[in-house]
C-alpha cells in the first residue's frame, strides 16, 4: 500500500470514555505537537518519557496536574508527532483541558481520525484499523480475543497469503498467454490446477472463520414463538438468568417482544420473546402479535416453543406453517417436568426442557449455538464486519469462475484479477475513499 500524508493540521480529543473516571486522558496528534506542547506545559517532554507536570490555562491558573507523555513521528499510534495528557477524569476539568489545546491551534478530531490517521501513514492497515473499533466494542470475552487477533494482523496477514499465492497463480498464466509457441500448456496445466484448488482451499477456511469472527461481533436473533401460555417468557428468564419478562398462567401476559441480550461460551445472542400466537379479539394484543410476525422475518433462529403435554397440538402446526421456510427452526417442549415420559422423534429438530427447574437447559444453549452456525473454534476466529465476508465470497465467486473458465485464458485471468482486488480491498490496498469515510466515521471520537 503507498504512504499517503494525512491532514497537516493539528488534532485533539478527549480519549477516555465520556463520564467520571480516575484517569482522563487527552490526545493530540499533528505537526503542531511540538509547538503547542512548549505553549502549554514550558517545554517539550522527552519523547517516550511520563513527565509530571502542571496545565495551565491561559491566565497561567492551573487547570490540573497530570503526566504528559510525548510520541515522536513516527513511533506513535498515527505515526506523527502525538502528546498525551493524562489528567483527572472529571467531565469538566477533561472539557477544560481539551479547549486549553483548541486554543492553542489545536482542531477538534473527527470520529476515527487518529486510527484514520494510522492506516494512512502505514502504521496499520484497514482490516486492523477496524479491529481498533471492534476490540472497544466487544461485549464477550471471545470477541475481544478474536479483535486482538485481527488487530495484531493475523487476519491481514491470512489475506496477504491467499493475494501473494493469487499473484503467483497469475504470473504463471499471463506466461503461458505471452509464450504460447513454447509450448507451456502442457507442462503447467497441472501447476495451473494445482495452485488454483489450494488457493480455493485456503479462502474457504479464511471464510469460516471470518464467518464465526462475525458472529462473535454482531451475535445471533433468537425468536422465541408459540401459543400463549407455554412458557416463552419463563425461558427467556431461565436463559438470561434472571426474572426479565413478567410470567403469568393469563394466557396473551406478553403484548410485546421483549429483548434480552445473553452469552453462551462467550457468543452474544439476541434473545426475543415475542407475543403468543393466536386468536384474539384484544386490539392491543393483536398488535402484539402483528410485532411477532414482524421479529420473525429478522430472526437467524426460531424456537417455536410447545406444551410437552400436549405434543401434537394442531395449533403448533398451523404456527409453523407461517414461519419463514429459509431460517432453521428447533421445536422446544416446555413443561418437562409435568410429563417426564416424553417422547421425541428427531432430537436434531426438538428437545423437551423445563424453564421451571432448568432440566436440560444447557443441552438447548448448545443446540442454539449449533444452529446458528458456531463451531467452537475461537481460537481461530478474526473478527469479521460484513464487507469482509462480503468480499471473501465475491472472491470464492471469482475463483469459481475462472475453474470453469480454465479453456479460456484469457476469461480465467481477468476471474484471478477480480479474486485479487476483492481480498485486497480487505486491508485497504484497494479501498475507494467513500469506504473508508464510512468504516471511520463509525469509531469514537477520541480514536
Amino acid at each position: 500500500m503507498t504512504a499517503v500524508q494525512s491532514k497537516p493540521d493539528t488534532i485533539a480529543a478527549i480519549a477516555t470514555a465520556a463520564g467520571q473516571g480516575g484517569v482522563g486522558v487527552i490526545r493530540i496528534s499533528g505537526r503542531g505537537v511540538s509547538a503547542l506542547a512548549v505553549a502549554l506545559l514550558g517545554e517539550l517532554p522527552p519523547a517516550r518519557h511520563a513527565r509530571y507536570c502542571e496545565f495551565p490555562d491561559a491566565q497561567g491558573l492551573v487547570i490540573d496536574q497530570g503526566l504528559a507523555i510525548f510520541f515522536k513521528s513516527p513511533h506513535s499510534y498515527t505515526g506523527e508527532d502525538v502528546l498525551e495528557l493524562q489528567g483527572h477524569g472529571g467531565t469538566a476539568v477533561l472539557q477544560l483541558l481539551l479547549q486549553r489545546c483548541l486554543s492553542l491551534g489545536a482542531r477538534l478530531a473527527e470520529a476515527g481520525e487518529f486510527t484514520r490517521r494510522a492506516f494512512l501513514n502505514n502504521k496499520i492497515d484497514l482490516a486492523q484499523a477496524e479491529g481498533v473499533a471492534d476490540l472497544i466494542e466487544a461485549t464477550t470475552a471471545q470477541a475481544a480475543r478474536s479483535a486482538m487477533r485481527s488487530l495484531q494482523g493475523e487476519f491481514s496477514r491470512t489475506v496477504q497469503n491467499l493475494v501473494a499465492e493469487l499473484i503467483n497463480l497469475r504470473m504463471l498464466v499471463e506466461a503461458m498467454l505471452d509464450f504460447p509457441e513454447e509450448d507451456l500448456d502442457s507442462i503447467d496445466t497441472s501447476r495451473r490446477d494445482a495452485q488454483l484448488a489450494l488457493i480455493s482451499q485456503q479462502l474457504n477456511l479464511t471464510l469460516a472463520s471470518a464467518q464465526q469472527g462475525s458472529l462473535l461481533r454482531e451475535g445471533a436473533r433468537i425468536a422465541l414463538v408459540g401459543q400463549p401460555n407455554v412458557g416463552k417468557s419463563s425461558l427467556l428468564n431461565c436463559l438470561a438468568g434472571e426474572e426479565i419478562a413478567l410470567v403469568s398462567d393469563v394466557p396473551g401476559t406478553t403484548r410485546d417482544v421483549v429483548r434480552q441480550e445473553i452469552q453462551i461460551n462467550g457468543v452474544p445472542l439476541h434473545i426475543m420473546d415475542t407475543a403468543g400466537l393466536r386468536d384474539s379479539q384484544d386490539a392491543v394484543e393483536n398488535m402484539g402479535m402483528a410485532r411477532t410476525h414482524q421479529t420473525m422475518q429478522k430472526a437467524d433462529l426460531i424456537l417455536l416453543l410447545c406444551d410437552a403435554g400436549q405434543p401434537n397440538n394442531i395449533a403448533d402446526d398451523e404456527i409453523i406453517a407461517l414461519l419463514p421456510k429459509n431460517l432453521p427452526m428447533l421445536r422446544v417442549y416446555n413443561k418437562l417436568d409435568t410429563c417426564p415420559g416424553l417422547t421425541l422423534t428427531d432430537s436434531s429438530k426438538e428437545i423437551a426442557v423445563s424453564a421451571k427447574t432448568g432440566q436440560n437447559i444447557t443441552e438447548l444453549r448448545l443446540k442454539i449455538l449449533s444452529l446458528v452456525g458456531w463451531r467452537d473454534m475461537a481460537s481461530g476466529a478474526f473478527m469479521a464486519r460484513e464487507r469482509h465476508l462480503n468480499a471473501l465470497q465475491q472472491a470464492q465467486l471469482h475463483l469459481s469462475a475462472a475453474q470453469t473458465a480454465r479453456d479460456l485464458p484469457e476469461l480465467f485471468a481477468e476471474e484471478l484479477r477480480l479474486a485479487q482486488t476483492q481480498l485486497s480491498s480487505i486491508t485497504g490496498a484497494f479501498s475507494p475513499d467513500d469506504l473508508l469515510g464510512e468504516i471511520f466515521s463509525r469509531f469514537c471520537i477520541g480514536k
